[in-house]
């Protein structure tokens, strides 16, 4: 379970105590990252530190908590209303607050509302990784494969288009791409990975052991020699035995 980083706003010093001593005590791993005795500090103190939950109190002076709807155009975190009066969460429920809490504050209250906000904030990061998935998904389909590069000692992801991939070879366990329009780079991954990206319909030929081509960029066989020419001057090898099979799917 991910840690909940929260701010408590409440005017009274007792309260604010109270609560952070419940909120040790509760199931949910809960990081305090401030506490504020009005709106007004709250409202930099959530820009600062971005929480994912606000302990809001409803009634201190100058602003009442609900107030904090005109300071911000999108509220991106999560509310806890805490109140001595149940009228209040007519408000807390306009506002989208996730719930409310009547004082005096009683721990199995706390921890219901703890685990409703842990269970939405799950859900989101449940959506956010399904997201990411489709993402994946039409990259793909509109021609584009995301790899693992290597540089400088770190790995990173990076969006190739296809078509721009002249051949892949490979480098031990790793593997260069050349590239149409920029130099080779080295890629963390053996060859068998990478073809394995490559959707069924692109045009690309394992030639050798070590070499996978586009044949969009072949320019001439040397059999031979055993040799492909590809775009860029890129020289390539070919086997034997794969010849034949290459020549079938060069055709035209």
């Amino acid at each position: 379970m991910n840690k909940l980083k929260a701010i408590i706003v409440d005017d009274e010093a007792a309260a604010r105590n109270v609560l952070e001593n419940l909120l040790h005590m509760s199931k949910t791993n809960v990081e305090i990252l401030a506490r504020c005795s009005d709106l007004p500090q709250a409202v930099e103190a959530i820009k600062q530190h971005k929480p994912d939950l606000v302990f809001l109190d409803v009634q201190m002076p100058d602003y009442a908590g609900y107030e904090i709807a005109n300071f911000f155009e999108t509220i991106d975190f999560e509310i806890i209303f805490v109140t001595a009066y149940d009228q209040y969460a007519i408000k807390a429920f306009e506002l989208n607050a996730i719930d409310y809490i009547v004082k005096p504050i009683e721990r199995s209250r706390l921890n219901e509302a703890l685990e409703k906000v842990q269970m939405k904030l799950d859900q989101e990061n449940k959506l956010e990784r399904y997201q990411s998935l489709l993402d994946s998904i039409q990259e793909q389909a509109i021609g584009n494969i995301v790899i693992p590069e290597l540089s400088g000692g770190q790995i990173s992801k990076r969006i190739l288009r296809i078509k721009d991939i002249i051949a892949i070879e490979a480098k031990g366990a790793y593997c260069q791409l050349h590239l149409l329009d920029e130099p080779p780079f080295l890629v963390s991954r053996n060859l068998k990975y990478l073809e394995a990206l490559l959707p069924d319909d692109s045009r690309f030929f394992r030639s050798h052991r070590s070499w996978l081509l586009n044949l969009s960029h072949v320019e001439t066989l040397w059999p031979k020699l055993g040799e492909v020419h590809m775009s860029k001057k890129l020289v390539a090898r070919i086997s034997k035995d794969q010849i034949k099979a290459f020549e079938e799917q060069t055709k035209g």
